[in-house]
């Protein structure tokens, strides 16, 4: 029974069919066409291949459905029927060009003049049925080639599938339209998501014609225009891959790994070798997919690849499930759906048996058909994605039929002479006038381009931490993304959303360095030194008296430091000080004391108290160089820097040029020279003070004494350690400037020193002085090299103060100790020693002074030495 039912189904349908065995015939009033992809794309020479159960057959009987629910409805076109010729079109752009011509065949004028029966009489043509529109087709390729050939005979077409920007150029595709949103508006979602994930640095994939070309350009334009996103590599996939072809794209997208997206438009077959092609090479889990509607919520693609897979997130129109279609559909069988003449080509398929058809040889590998198995019962069932829009693309031509019929034929039942034949420019007015609710209850209308709205589900495939493994619904879009990134999860359950970034942002502190021609990539280069952040882009000096923050970010005041009273650098320097001061006093007090004693008259009372006084501010000006620099504190600085020493060289060059002067005076006479009272040696004093006086107050006048901070001194390498100095205005030059009279001075009496070093040992303080400025030269030529050898330090200030303090309490150590330490000593201990002797006028003196050059003379020539004469200390 069921072979007689196959021949019976099979025959009957040829006999309808005539010369179109490929297609299917519903009798109608008006005849709509439709193109379905039944068959998948055959091998090489062969049009078609394999059947597909989903995009074919279920799209298919979505029309058929959908005619059946239009005819039997009072209300949508009443007393017209609307038939249909379908076609497959074998998802080959090419072939369903061909089959796309039996819509044009009653439009196309045929000269049959010369042809005649064998009687002589012409022969009688059937002439073919007109479709006034066409329904389909699904690929975006197959669409713009029908296109192109209904726009030459004016035949609307409306797709439930193809979503290629190009096809809404309406210069070209005028009567092309469709219920689906086209990719531009898909690539913007699909830009919105990557943006959304925190993405900037993608791959994009694409099958080879209009679908896959033109979404990826789709994206590529609306990402450009958007910015902050950038295309590591864009891959095309031939239409007749190579062996190792895959494996060769996966290679090519490692070579920018950071790029972890993969922005895929392409088709099932395409997609599934893809992510074969990554397991393969233990990949599983670096690339996050972002798939197109050609991915959508299908399982076919990702099959024994779910791990893969998993992750992808995809994009669909917004759907959903008719369930008055799944009633019709389930409740097909090969009794109630003779109409479909694939329909058993589907059975077979779908429920792994064989029918016995004539001339076929029966598979023993495989069951046999029973003819009473039932969808959704014995095999697995869920209405295919685009079900609704394929309804909906049928009830657009209704409608517009609808409203030309009430406009052209108000009066009349059926088909007027104004609808018979149906105007194609004018339906497609009408087609896009369309405003209705469609089958899933949201609106179905057209933009000026004849397409959709966009309306998309956003789907992610998750394996773990799931109880319920598959496509999850994690947003909508509609003009805007609305996206539940906390419902993500990715490889492994892991619910953060992994980075797919050419460059990770740089830490604070860090300006990026762009990569020539590549705005998602940079290098991270630190803004060191002094530098801060100015902006992402670009570091930017702090200012002199600043230095950048921790994090550099921006900039903070530099710390203001002076020499502390409790640094080891001041300790040393007061210490000595301290000893000067106290040592200095005693003296002071011992000679007032002892002030008309022997020998303290025979020092020179006078320059005595002078030079001491002259000590006393060398020890002081440590103080004024230690405390915090001020006004009044600077100009005392300038005041007491060189005074100190000035008095002290001064009171010593006017002793030592004295004692010269009279020793000289004796050898040429007897008279005394001038100025040796103790009147003259004290105005002498003053004059040489009055010079260093006269030079500070001028100083005085032309820089008024005041504080700097310099932020040049400590300023190190690493601005941690930077600081500013607060310090008077006394530049090293200016110091130096400040001490080199009294370095004249003493230079003076040195030479002085030399030149009395023959004066008997007995006579005056000749001797003492002379090792005094010795000495003194040996301590200020030792501090030259240590002040100006550590003007590169960043301990500078700290150096040089304590050295030029400690080198100046040394020299007026060695004055004190070498003059009157001794003296002190005799006057507090060996009193015996500290009394008058016979004063001698200057005529004695220099008779016995003159005596005694000439008997050392005469040693020096080997005569022999005669007793000497002792002088004593009186002046």
């Amino acid at each position: 029974s069921l072979a007689f039912l196959w021949r019976f189904w099979s025959n009957e349908t040829w006999a309808q069919q005539g010369t179109q065995p490929h297609s299917i015939k519903i009798e109608g009033d008006i005849t709509l066409g439709g193109l379905f992809p039944v068959h998948s794309r055959g091998p090489a020479g062969v049009p078609c291949g394999e059947i597909k159960r989903e995009k074919g057959i279920h799209r298919m009987e979505a029309m058929l459905y959908a005619l059946d629910q239009i005819n039997s409805d009072p209300d949508l076109l009443p007393n017209i029927t609307l038939g249909a010729r379908i076609l497959d079109t074998c998802s080959r752009d090419t072939y369903a060009l061909e089959q796309s011509l039996t819509f044009v065949q009653a439009l196309i004028q045929k000269d049959n003049s010369d042809v005649r029966c064998s009687n002589g009489e012409p022969p009688i043509i059937p002439k073919p049925e007109r479709v006034v529109g066409v329904i389909g087709a699904s690929g975006s390729s197959v669409s713009i080639m029908v296109a192109n050939v209904l726009r030459l005979f004016a035949i609307p077409q409306i797709s439930y599938a193809s979503t290629a920007p190009e096809l809404s150029d309406k210069s070209r595709y005028e009567f092309f339209s469709r219920v689906v949103p086209p990719d531009s508006y898909q690539a913007q979602a699909m830009v919105d998501i990557v943006k959304a994930m925190g993405w900037n640095y993608v791959s994009t994939l694409a099958s080879e014609g209009n679908y896959g070309e033109s979404g990826v350009d789709a994206f590529l334009q609306i990402s450009r225009e958007a910015g902050g996103l950038c295309i590591a590599q864009s891959i095309k996939i031939p239409r007749e891959p190579k062996p190792g072809g895959f494996d060769k794209i996966i290679k090519r997208l490692m070579e920018t790994s950071n790029a972890r997206g993969v922005i895929i438009f392409a088709n099932e077959d395409d997609i599934r070798r893809v992510l074969e092609a990554a397991k393969r090479v233990n990949l599983t889990g670096h690339f996050l997919f972002v798939g197109s509607d050609s991915w959508g919520a299908k399982s076919s693609p990702i099959l024994d690849q779910e791990d893969v897979a998993e992750g992808a997130v995809t994009i669909l129109p917004k759907r959903a499930s008719i369930d008055g279609f799944d009633n019709y559909f389930t409740s097909r069988s090969l009794e109630n759906n003779r109409r479909n003449i694939w329909f058993a080509e589907y059975w077979e398929d779908d429920f792994k048996c064989k029918l016995t058809r004539p001339g076929i040889k029966y598979d023993l590998g495989r069951r046999k058909c029973t003819g009473e198995e039932r969808i959704a019962q014995e095999s697995q069932y869920e209405q295919e994605g685009k079900v609704q829009f394929v309804i909906d693309a049928v009830y657009v031509m209704a409608h517009a039929l609808h409203s030309m019929h009430l406009d052209l034929c108000p009066s009349s039942m059926g088909v007027c002479e104004k609808m018979d034949p149906v105007e194609g420019s004018k339906l497609l007015q009408y087609i896009r006038s369309v405003n209705f609710n469609g089958s899933a209850g949201t609106g179905v209308m057209f933009n000026e381009n004849g397409d959709a709205p966009g309306r998309y589900d956003i789907f992610q495939f998750q394996l773990s931490n799931t109880t319920n493994p598959g496509y999850r619904c994690i947003g909508q879009w509609t003009n805007h993304l609305r996206l539940n990134v906390n419902e993500m999860q990715w490889s492994g359950g892991d619910s953060a959303v992994p980075d797919s970034v050419c460059s990770f942002p740089c830490e604070l502190g860090e300006r990026k360095k762009m990569v020539k021609g590549v705005p998602c990539c940079w290098h991270c280069e630190l803004c060191d030194g002094y530098q801060y952040q100015q902006d992402e882009l670009n570091c930017d000096m702090c200012p002199f008296d600043m230095r950048p923050m921790p994090n550099r970010t921006g900039c903070r005041s530099t710390p203001i430091i002076k020499l502390e009273w409790s640094s080891p650098w001041a300790i040393i320097p007061v210490f000595l000080a301290v000893l000067g001061i106290l040592a200095t006093s005693g003296c002071i007090i011992t000679f007032i004391r002892f002030n008309d004693s022997p020998i303290v008259r025979a020092s020179g009372r006078e320059l005595s108290y002078v030079l001491l006084t002259g000590i006393f501010l060398i020890y002081l000006i440590t103080f004024l160089m230690i405390a915090e620099p001020s006004a009044p504190v600077c100009a005392f600085r300038r005041l007491l820097l060189g005074l100190g020493m000035c008095i002290t060289y001064s009171a010593m060059l006017t002793k030592t040029n004295r004692i010269y002067r009279i020793f000289e005076q004796g050898k040429k006479a007897v008279t005394p020279p001038p100025f040796i009272s103790p009147a003259s040696q004290l105005i002498i004093t003053f004059i040489l003070i009055g010079v260093q006086l006269l030079g500070v107050f001028i100083w005085f006048g032309v820089v008024p004494p005041h504080t700097i901070i310099d932020y040049e001194e400590q300023r190190p390498p690493n601005p941690e350690f930077a600081r500013g100095v607060l310090k008077c205005d006394m530049s090293d030059l200016a110091l130096v400037l400040c001490l080199s009279y009294s370095i004249v001075l003493m230079v003076t009496c040195t030479v002085y020193a030399i030149k009395s070093r023959g004066v008997p040992e007995t006579f005056n303080e000749a001797k003492p002085i002379g090792f005094t400025m010795y000495t003194t030269c040996i301590v200020w030529l030792a501090f030259v090299p240590i002040f100006f050898g550590t003007a590169q330090s960043t301990e500078k200030m700290f150096i040089q103060t304590t050295t030029l303090t400690v080198s100046m309490s040394l020299s007026a150590t060695v004055s004190l100790g070498m003059l009157y330490i001794p003296k002190v000593y005799v006057i507090i201990f060996h009193p015996e020693q500290n009394v008058q002797k016979r004063k001698k006028s200057f005529k004695a003196v220099a008779s016995a002074v003159t005596t005694q050059l000439s008997q050392k003379e005469d040693k020096q020539n080997g005569e022999p030495k005669s007793s000497a004469i002792v002088p004593d200390r009186s002046q």
